[in-house]
């Protein structure tokens, strides 16, 4: 079954030449990869294109996985991008239902073709692969599909427990979509997994609270909000307070707490592995340390992990990751 891209540019080849030199690697991770059929490749190359294009982050971390792992990782980042245009892209002339029919009709067109074993989809046909080739439980994937109908229905949450059903979906199965190809010591390494995706959504939200206002949703918990003294409309007025600092002060010490349990469980993971997801780590959770650097201004700034940093975190790990790798 074909489906349709929301947004032509997400298809396109990358205008960055650095992206487009690329491609010659990714060639050679699909011969590692063993995936040979030329349509195959075709799909995989453009789940790497969206990676490097919307998860720059995401695709320097993928860098340190040994060349036969990063096609799968690049098309789970495909799913998740594909579905994400259909909710958030901010250009669609689609209503709200509309974009609910859309994302109905493809998430249950790839849920099909995952039960069939293949897809005519350019996009979807690699996901599928990777779906089979690792036995990645279908319903990850529908859970990740809950979430997003969420997103075009639900504009706010009153406690933690409401947002985890939506932070669930949205970002603890793609940890655990991940463990099979990162291949894990023991089922140890799935609790963690989803702490640490949990992590990452949560740093996003902090971050974000901007980004959100102007699609109408807020993602922090109103309760937990409320106990500082902000609410909606605080927020809504775009003005930076000592209420609101101390309510993202909590939330960031979330952000932690979950990074501290996950990491364990990157120790379960195969040796290779592990760089990898320290790194992503790293580089995702130290979003919150950008948000204090910037004394919590989320409304005018936009907190990112500086380019500097980031090759400072991925040198030495790719050094390790290269070492980890089997031989021969």
């Amino acid at each position: 079954m074909q489906y349709r891209f929301p947004n032509k540019a997400t298809t396109r080849q990358p205008k960055e030449p650095w992206l487009a030199r690329l491609r010659l690697v990714s060639a050679r991770d699909l011969d590692a990869a063993g995936i040979l059929d030329p349509q195959l490749r075709d799909s995989y190359e453009r789940c790497r294109v969206l990676n490097a294009q919307y998860g720059k982050t995401y695709y320097l971390a993928t860098l340190l996985l040994p060349p036969n792992r990063r096609p799968y990782v690049h098309a789970l980042y495909g799913f998740a991008r594909y579905a994400d245009e259909i909710v958030d892209d901010l250009s669609s002339t689609l209503t709200e239902q509309q974009k609910a029919d859309e994302l109905g009709r493809w998430g249950e067109a790839f849920l099909v073709d995952v039960k069939k074993g293949k897809s005519e989809d350019p996009i979807a046909r690699a996901v599928v692969d990777t779906v089979l080739r690792w036995e990645i439980p279908l319903e990850h994937f529908e859970a990740f599909l809950h979430s997003m109908r969420m997103d075009l229905t639900v504009t706010e949450y009153q406690t933690f427990d409401d947002l985890y059903e939506y932070v669930y979906g949205s970002a603890a199965v793609i940890g655990l979509q991940m463990v099979p190809i990162l291949e894990p010591l023991n089922d140890g390494a799935y609790e963690p997994a989803k702490d640490l995706g949990v992590a990452f959504q949560l740093a996003n939200f902090i971050r974000d609270v901007n980004e959100d206002l102007d699609r109408g949703r807020v993602y922090l918990p109103l309760e937990e909000l409320d106990r500082f003294g902000v609410s909606r409309a605080d927020l809504e007025k775009r003005v930076l307070t000592d209420d609101i600092v101390a309510a993202l002060k909590f939330q960031i010490q979330r952000v932690r707490d979950l990074e501290e349990a996950s990491k364990p469980g990157i120790k379960l993971l195969a040796p290779w592995s592990q760089p990898c997801i320290d790194a992503a780590r790293v580089l995702y959770c130290g979003i919150v340390n950008e948000v204090e650097r910037n004394n919590y201004e989320i409304f005018t700034k936009r907190a990112s992990v500086p380019m500097y940093r980031r090759l400072a975190v991925a040198g030495p790990a790719w050094a390790k990751a290269v070492a980890a790798r089997p031989r021969g």
